[in-house]
């Protein structure tokens, strides 16, 4: 048996007594993506198929469990262990790692390093979260799994799209009054393609507990137990929207990533409305919303937050536990969301902070977890928690909403969250797979770097000594937790610690369609860029070719896109060879350097039937160099260089050689470039199963090599 007696509570109880804790909470279920609004099911609907569900899995069970120990492939015999754990900390440095392994910080990353191996750990192209841990997940290069970029082009309207989900309404309702009933539920389509190799390790009746590794959302089928992880969206159907409440008429700073929402203080009481999904249950649409007041105390220490009929305290500079916000879409339904709130002034105006809408993993509003109970398990028995996919929120910080201070409070609270997950399914999961992904050391190193890099233009004028050791306890920590789970760990449990890209200081900005527009690829309708985004001024009747993303060039192609210019044949790739040769030379006079290191052609380093989704070029940008963020949005900005001055300060969108990833693991590794894609497929040759033929990875660890060592 694969599931040993402490791991059956993910696969068999816990979805019954899940769905019978969820039929006493009296919820109803709600569906929600990227841009599709919800689509609400009546609660006794969803009350009948839960009471259905159990029903039949009580009655079935006898049978199932039999048709299991006749028919189930057995777990391979010829396996080298009963279990691997994967650390996965997202964007650590090799190269920072080994400083502070020299230094003697890191004890546990050096006795594991000693004990089996250390290396870089190649990352795709483009060096970036939702790309290489999709190739992680699959052992496949881009071109077979189609992730190529956060944001990708509509090739009919030009307009940016999320890569990792697609989400379609209901196609039919049904009036019903002033609603609009929804047949049957919106269609969530997952972006990547291709097979996760625990997929692959299910089918062998090997079991896997998978926590928030990136571009997992929506979940899909298989054995074991999963928790999607970034691309989740909040309740609200962003990447996450952060609400900032003020009573200063003057206050109208732009808010990225947030939304500004007036409050008035009268009599003691301040008051206003928390601003929730858009309500689709409606026929003439409109936005949902709960109504908050605030009670100043003499002081503002003593502060209370009403919401419904509860109040909760509200302390200046402390962020509230998890607080659930119900919307009532009518007809008996609720659906529900977590947030935080954090005071930030009371006199002479009031200003509150609240983090983005969480779905609510007890009372999930669509699918975040495989099985659908598993979010709602892990919430009742390890306390609630973020489930954005992004829940580190950046956009609050670079806004100067939060500060540094606020901002690492938070990140390490969801870091604390995540390691409880971990640890309980290493305890429940003693044989197969674990693996989680902690994304701290990505989203701190995001806003610090700037500390490790005294001339960074991010410095100038402000203060750059308080947190200059930041991302050193950063690391510190994280060797403290290889130290906890090496504890956990039994005599032949493998353990991979890894990173997909490093971290590096990133210092000034490139606006290639600026550039394009400079060298006559792209056409505006005006004169002069006037940094609008999405495209908005663009000529496409004389536009050859576009940027979008952090590093994708595309060709205006006929019969691609939408108003396409550009001949498929011997057109396409001279308009090619052209920018690929130009961008090569291309100066910073101002820094004088260089700041392309390579131009990629898509049909050169790229495989697989997705191969038509990627770029047609891909900019490697020299470490200090990146794609404007009006770059990655559609824009053109007015001049292509500017200095990054951003609490975003450092990145990892550089040449894929120059920010690999790192390993480390307690067993020998006889490979000299280990790859991303090879971890899946080691880890299937570990168990005894065969490496599929569609997996560009291979084994770091085969058997004849291993034998050598020892």
């Amino acid at each position: 048996m694969v599931c040993t007696r402490s791991s059956i509570p993910h696969v068999k109880a816990a979805p019954t007594l899940l769905a019978l804790s969820f039929l006493c909470s009296g919820s109803a279920e709600a569906y929600i993506g990227p841009g599709a609004g919800f689509a609400f099911v009546s609660s006794f609907f969803i009350l009948f198929l839960t009471f259905a569900s159990v029903f039949l899995i009580l009655l079935t069970w006898p049978l199932r469990w039999l048709i299991r120990l006749l028919f189930a492939r057995k777990p391979p015999a010829k396996g080298r262990t009963k279990r691997v754990i994967v650390l996965g900390l997202d964007g650590q440095d090799p190269d920072l790692t080994r400083q502070w392994m020299e230094e003697g910080l890191l004890p546990n990353f050096s006795n594991l390093a000693e004990e089996g191996s250390f290396s870089n750990l190649a990352t795709t192209l483009l060096a970036e979260s939702p790309v290489a841990w999709s190739s992680f997940s699959t052992g496949c290069n881009p071109g077979k799994h189609g992730i190529y970029d956060f944001l990708v082009p509509n090739r009919k309207t030009h307009l940016p799209e999320l890569s990792s989900a697609k989400v379609d309404p209901p196609s039919r309702s049904i009036p019903l009054g002033k609603y609009r009933i929804p047949i049957g539920k919106p269609r969530i389509q997952i972006g990547r393609k291709s097979k996760c190799f625990w997929n692959v390790l299910g089918e062998h009746n090997l079991f896997s507990s998978i926590l928030r590794v990136p571009i997992t959302f929506p979940p899909e089928k298989f054995r074991g137990v999963l928790l999607s992880a970034m691309c989740l969206p909040d309740l609200r159907g962003s990447q996450g929207t952060f609400f900032y409440f003020t009573s200063d008429p003057d206050d109208n700073q732009e808010l990225s990533g947030g939304e500004r929402i007036p409050i008035e203080v009268a009599d003691g009481v301040a008051r206003s409305s928390i601003p929730g999904p858009e309500n689709s249950l409606l026929a003439k649409g409109g936005e949902m919303s709960v109504p908050l007041e605030v009670r100043l105390g003499k002081d503002s220490s003593n502060c209370e937050l009403l919401i419904g009929k509860k109040t909760y305290p509200l302390r200046m500079g402390e962020y509230t536990p998890y607080i659930r916000i119900e919307f009532r879409p009518g007809l008996g339904m609720k659906v529900s969301g977590l947030v935080r709130f954090r005071l930030l002034e009371v006199s002479p105006h009031f200003r509150l902070y609240m983090t983005p809408l969480n779905i609510d993993p007890s009372k999930p509003a669509l699918p975040i977890s495989y099985p659908f109970t598993y979010s709602g398990y892990l919430a009742n028995t390890q306390g609630l928690y973020s489930t954005l996919g992004l829940a580190e929120d950046t956009n609050a910080l670079k806004a100067g909403v939060i500060d540094e201070d606020a901002f690492l409070e938070q990140t390490y609270d969801i870091h604390s969250e995540r390691e409880k997950m971990f640890f309980d399914a290493l305890e429940k999961t003693r044989r197969g797979l674990v693996v989680c992904v902690f994304d701290i050391t990505d989203r701190l190193q995001h806003m610090f770097f700037r500390y490790l890099d005294e001339y960074h233009p991010g410095n100038k004028g402000r203060e750059n000594t308080k947190h200059k050791d930041a991302i050193k306890k950063l690391y510190i920590q994280m060797d403290g937790l290889v130290g906890k789970v090496r504890k956990k760990m039994a005599k032949d449990d493998v353990l991979f610690v890894m990173s997909d890209h490093g971290f590096k200081s990133f210092q000034r900005t490139v606006n290639l369609n600026t550039w394009l527009f400079e060298n006559g690829y792209l056409a505006l309708e005006g004169d002069r860029p006037t940094g609008k985004d999405y495209f908005s001024e663009v000529d496409w009747t004389k536009t050859k070719a576009y940027a979008m993303g952090f590093g994708g060039i595309y060709l205006n192609l006929k019969g691609r896109e939408a108003k396409g210019i550009v001949g498929r044949n011997g057109e396409a790739g001279s308009v090619k060879e052209e920018i690929a040769s130009q961008l090569r030379k291309l100066q910073d006079t101002e820094r004088d350097a260089e700041p392309i290191r390579e131009v990629y052609d898509a049909s050169q380093v790229y495989s697989g039937p997705y191969v038509d989704r990627a770029p047609d070029l891909c900019v490697g940008f020299r470490v200090g160099y990146r794609a404007s963020i009006l770059n990655v949005t559609g824009g053109v900005a007015e001049n292509i260089f500017e200095d990054n001055e951003n609490d975003w300060s450092g990145d990892h969108n550089f040449n894929p050689p120059d920010v690999p990833g790192m390993m480390c693991t307690n067993r020998k590794v006889t490979a000299d470039d280990p790859r991303i894609i090879d971890i899946g497929p080691t880890i299937l040759d570990l168990f005894g199963v065969q490496i599929p033929s569609y997996m560009d990875g291979r084994s770091l660890m085969p058997l004849a090599d291993q034998e050598e060592v020892s």
